[in-house]
């Protein structure tokens, strides 16, 4: 590939199936990849936003229009592309909401940088730029953030309804939103320093089929999907004792194989006898510890099943290492790996009830210092619940951040549209280059209304003037109603987004898009030439199979 003279002979510095793109050609293929995933996404943003089906290699099928979850459906392959997604990922672990409002800011701060490429900017201008105007967006977003109580109970409900709008739990928005606030406020608690804290492991989600979504409902304490071991058990008790073990209630097995030499039948009998003996003793440890309940997070004997169903004692098995762990915060129980060094202080205390209708157990917790709620969200099949929990989860995540943070933000583009005019402003204070990359930064933002309006049918052009008119005028939070097509406060609307998830979305996408435009140079150490293509030199040589790879995952997937 590459060579060098050396003393008059050729230096090989790559090896033969090695392929190199360089300087505008490396930029190009990048900035294309990157927009590529940016645009497969921005189809599903706002509540008219479009879903799309995915369907895996093994046939399994995802219905969704959560951004995060479609790319990492998609079957994607090229290195730039998963710089793209992994903003995604970022977005979701950070903020839990915004993930296509992230990746598609990244893609159109690409778009616009390779406009700056092409008028002889230098990529160095064009980051510096990007970095002055996230920086400054960012501070100007604490001056736009509305102040909210952490127990503002109607706010947080329009911030859980604006998450799930446009999701597959958007029909029974209200019902859902009203116990997701519900939840985050039952796990809400008062860090060391007096600050606000939703503390979202109190807090379980878990799902059933077979009823309508409006028949979801919050319960105090935790939900376990098991039944019990013996049907001679006793199923409900008011005031249980519960012990938690995560080890077998079995006998242990011998590590290598053996035989027995038996010379009497009666030897056969004996140790069977034996054997139903240690079950017998593990049964009488339980039952003097004064347990009631057993939640096991393993197997358990058919003998000592039947020893305790005798006692009176309810043991389920199989439990979920998950569901054990928040059975502890529930009951205030600590978890038993040795039946033998287990007291009385391991048991929690709290109630058991079976719905046989549903198949659940209810297991709720006595005593202030425990607490822990569960989320049971309910849908007609598997898909529906499915997309259901996703919105259900961004929700959780968006409100248990406001009240947090104690700031809220007017939605349908209101913020985008207000930082792009601050922006504007602040570049005018800024000499050089970089002053053309502050305002291409700025008009990046205004990507986020002018596709929540073409996603509901309106014209972009004229929605983004009268936003921008009204903007103008002062009205910081004018944004677009999509339902209406009306430009409005918003706020007083109830559409309304937290703040930390838009400056998480700045954040990845100005650095993610600064990652990529400060490569220049692609080395693969393989052949990545696709058919009928002998020329690694420009983007539609070899290199250009990179994208082909993501573009074909894409086709097969959408």
């Amino acid at each position: 590939m590459s060579q060098q003279q050396m003393q008059g002979q050729p230096m090989i510095i790559l090896g033969e199936d090695a392929q190199r793109m360089k300087d505008k050609s490396a930029q190009e293929h990048n900035i294309s990849a990157a927009r590529a995933v940016a645009e497969s996404v921005r189809s599903t943003l706002g509540p008219k936003g479009m879903d799309k089906m995915l369907v895996t290699s093994l046939g399994d099928i995802v219905v969704t229009n959560d951004g995060v979850t479609i790319l990492e459906e998609m079957d994607i392959d090229n290195p730039t592309a998963e710089m793209i997604v992994e903003v995604a990922r970022t977005q979701e672990d950070e903020a839990g909401d915004g993930t296509t409002t992230a990746v598609s800011i990244a893609g159109e701060l690409l778009k616009n940088a390779e406009e700056l490429l092409e008028q002889d900017i230098h990529p160095t201008a064009i980051i510096k730029g990007f970095n002055l105007a996230a920086t400054q967006a960012r501070a100007e977003l604490d001056e736009i953030a509305v102040d909210i109580e952490s127990d503002d109970h109607d706010v947080l409900r329009q911030i859980a309804e604006t998450s799930m709008t446009g999701k597959g739990a958007e029909q029974h928005k209200e019902h859902l939103a009203e116990l997701v606030v519900d939840a985050a406020q039952a796990v809400t608690v008062e860090a060391d320093d007096g600050s606000t804290i939703v503390d979202l492991a109190f807090l379980k989600v878990e799902t059933q089929t077979g009823r309508s979504a409006g028949d979801s409902e919050l319960l105090n304490g935790a939900v376990i999907d098991k039944d019990a071991t013996h049907e001679d058990m006793p199923t409900d008790f008011e005031d249980a004792n519960t012990l938690l073990v995560d080890s077998a209630l079995e006998l242990d097995e011998a590590e290598a194989d053996t035989q027995v030499s038996v010379t009497d039948p009666n030897q056969i009998q004996d140790f069977l006898d034996q054997e139903e003996k240690q079950l017998r003793e593990l049964v009488d440890q339980i039952a003097d510890l004064g347990a009631d309940v057993v939640f096991c997070q393993k197997g358990i004997d058919d003998m000592v099943q039947h020893y305790l169903a005798k006692e009176g004692i309810l043991a389920v098995r199989r439990v979920k290492r998950s569901d054990i762990e928040f059975l502890r915060e529930v009951l205030g129980a600590d978890i038993v790996s040795d039946l033998s060094t287990a007291t009385e202080d391991y048991l929690g205390s709290g109630s058991v009830t079976r719905d046989e209708d549903e198949g659940l157990f209810y297991v709720e917790g006595t005593g202030d210092t425990v607490h822990g709620v569960t989320l049971l969200l309910r849908g007609s099949t598997e898909h529906v619940v499915d997309e259901i929990e996703r919105g259900v989860q961004d929700a959780l995540d968006v409100v248990g951040s406001a009240a947090g943070t104690g700031q809220a933000l007017p939605g349908g583009g209101a913020p985008e549209v207000e930082l792009a005019r601050r922006l504007n402003d602040y570049a005018d204070s800024v000499s050089g280059r970089e002053q053309l990359a502050i305002e291409a930064f700025a008009d990046s933002l205004e990507v986020v209304p002018r596709v929540l309006a073409e996603n509901a049918g309106l014209d972009s052009i004229d929605t983004l003037v009268d936003l921008r008119s009204a903007h103008d005028g002062g009205e910081e939070r004018a944004g677009l109603n999509v339902f209406s097509g009306d430009i409005e406060d918003t706020f007083e609307a109830g559409i309304v987004e937290t703040a930390s998830a838009k400056k998480q979305a700045l954040s990845s996408a100005s650095e993610a898009a600064n990652l990529v435009l400060k490569i220049d140079d692609i080395i693969s150490a393989g052949d990545l030439s696709t058919e009928g293509e002998e020329d690694a030199g420009g983007p539609g040589g070899g290199m250009g199979g990179m994208g082909g790879g993501m573009g074909g995952g894409m086709g097969g997937m959408m």
